[in-house]
């Protein structure tokens, strides 16, 4: 008795384990990756921050400026991460939307709708679109791309 106790036991942690493990390299972990970058930007925790990105990692904003012409803006990620670092008085606030994320093996494609706020101020609008990979089980950023427009947003 004490044995059937003990395997069913192990048949149920184990089952934990794998979903857990399942749903890291599903759209729970590319859930969870676009969800820490928000929340280490909201809390200016740049360790976290870090963590959500690939080495090398690209950020890229596409903008129209006044002329109407598009431009296409770099940012490196540790330039990002110094920003988030300085001390600022209102809290960065990016809500977004998961309107679709599509993954095939270890590359995922999110596509998210945002507004951002300083503070309880709306600041903008846009998308951001996200390239992840699968590396040793996490889901790490490869590639941002957002736009920034003030309106329309809906």
């Amino acid at each position: 008795m004490i044995m059937k106790s003990y395997r069913i036991s192990l048949v149920l942690f184990l089952t934990f384990l794998t979903g857990t493990a399942f749903a890291q390299q599903g759209e729970g972990g590319v859930k969870k990756t676009v969800n820490d970058l928000f929340k280490a930007m909201k809390t200016a925790d740049t360790a976290l921050l870090r963590s959500c990105f690939m080495p090398g990692a690209i950020m890229q904003t596409v903008v129209r400026n006044k002329e109407g012409n598009t431009r296409v803006m770099n940012e490196p990620v540790d330039s990002f991460i110094a920003a988030i670092a300085r001390p600022h008085k209102e809290v960065y606030d990016e809500r977004i939307t998961f309107d679709m994320i599509r993954i095939d093996g270890e590359l995922a494609t999110v596509w998210a709708p945002y507004k951002f706020y300083l503070g309880d101020q709306f600041s903008h609008c846009g998308v951001d679109a996200f390239q992840l990979a699968l590396v040793n089980g996490s889901w790490k950023i490869l590639y941002l791309a957002d736009t920034r427009r003030r309106q329309p947003c809906d």
